[in-house]
């Protein structure tokens, strides 16, 4: 019951305060708020707030509107026009009960977004893990959460930063209002709210659950292949980088600023969700780190500090297999490539251990590179193939050495 009271005395409040500032600008006339206690609670004079109201202090023809949020009561005073400008008392009780009605609507959208804040930032922390919870709180809330989504993640907290020049207060004010403009600019870009859910996750972070799947992911998506990966959890990451890099052109814009975003794979079931989370944001993280601000981050966009950064081990050994799945039906293309590193990328020796011309293993070289967008005449390029390759092979070892173990022990 306290808790109940605490919550809805902080709505009162932020109603309150919302009153004061509207009632002041508008009649550009002292306005106070005071609770059932007689007690100041608003005010654009802040050394007032906390004192209890003297009324026979008051002038005679000041306008009193009464205030009601939740369980809570309250009073809004307006007193004489600080320009001297005289305004018809009615028609002044009448603005005061129109902003009343205005804050108070504007505070449950808020509370309610709130709310929904919350609950997707413990979803995507993986601080409930029950599905039939989750989707039970979804539905409370009205969100969707039966298509298959992805998470992409936008950043916004280093430009408020540099624009407050560190100051905690303003960086946190300056952070919540790019946050609301980049989520305003999000569901304008994807033009179907339905389609996009989108939270701010506090700390400058706005998660933006977008329904991944072909269909939803409209003109980004390339329809003339069923999947760019035999993986389902990385079908449709491309589109969803094209996505990404259109989106940031139009935060650009809408905000005025630089930010950054990354993208997460789209994980099955609904606690995949977390997963996608966390990959933007190690995307995000590492991308930032290496390559600063005002770009789209993704795991395959990496280079070799995704294989140096990520320190989960499954998720190095998938980004391996994504990075090699265009080559498992080109042997040839395999065979050229591990001999091509086994000869310490020396292009007279691979072509002769393979007996064949020089031109032919430039063709074969330039294909693997349109097939994997990865080119290892280029060192960073090589590097993470050669990852890639022993990454996969180290996992068909761990696979057979385990299989055996379960034979030896069931043999015995």
């Amino acid at each position: 019951m306290s808790n109940k009271f605490s919550v809805n005395t902080t709505q009162f409040i932020q109603v309150a305060r919302n009153v004061a500032y509207t009632v002041t600008e508008l009649l550009n006339a002292q306005a106070i708020v005071i609770n059932q206690n007689n007690i100041i609670v608003a005010s654009n004079e802040l050394d007032r707030v906390g004192k209890i109201l003297d009324r026979n202090a008051q002038p005679n023809n000041y306008i009193s509107v009464p205030l009601y949020c939740k369980t809570e009561v309250g009073e809004v005073i307006v007193g004489q026009s600080i320009s001297g400008e005289i305004v018809s008392p009615r028609l002044a009780k009448a603005l005061v009960e129109l902003v009343i009605n205005q804050a108070t609507v504007l505070n449950h959208q808020s509370n309610q977004q709130t709310l929904k804040n919350q609950f997707i930032y413990d979803l995507l922390h993986g601080q409930i893990v029950d599905e039939t919870e989750i989707l039970r709180q979804a539905k409370l809330l009205g969100l969707n959460l039966m298509p298959p989504r992805a998470v992409i993640l936008i950043n916004v907290s280093d430009c408020a930063l540099r624009s407050t020049g560190g100051d905690r207060t303003a960086n946190e004010l300056h952070q919540h209002r790019l946050a609301q403009l980049a989520i305003s600019s999000v569901v304008s870009f994807f033009h179907l709210p339905d389609d996009t859910i989108c939270a701010n996750l506090g700390d400058g972070e706005v998660a933006v659950l977008k329904a991944s799947d072909t269909k939803n992911l409209g003109s980004w998506a390339d329809n003339s292949k069923s999947t760019e990966s035999i993986n389902a959890v990385w079908a449709n990451l491309t589109a969803l980088k094209r996505a990404g890099d259109s989106l940031l052109l139009r935060l650009r814009n809408d905000t005025g600023t630089g930010v950054s975003i990354g993208i997460g794979r789209y994980h099955p079931g609904i606690l995949g969700l977390a997963r996608s989370y966390q990959d933007a944001r190690m995307a995000l993280s590492l991308g930032h780190h290496f390559n600063g601000n005002n770009q789209v981050y993704c795991l395959d966009r990496l280079g070799i500090a995704a294989f140096i950064g990520i320190a989960d081990e499954q998720t190095k050994v998938e980004l391996a297999k994504h990075l090699l799945t265009p080559l498992d039906s080109e042997p040839e293309l395999l065979i050229t490539i591990e001999t091509f590193f086994e000869k310490n990328c020396s292009f007279s020796a691979t072509a002769k251990q393979l007996s064949i011309h020089r031109n032919t293993l430039n063709y074969r070289l330039d294909k693997l590179t349109s097939l994997t967008g990865l080119d290892p005449r280029c060192f960073d390029h090589a590097v993470q193939i050669r990852l890639a390759l022993l990454l996969r092979k180290l996992q068909g070892y761990e696979a057979t050495n385990s299989k055996q173990s379960l034979l030896n022990k069931s043999f015995f």
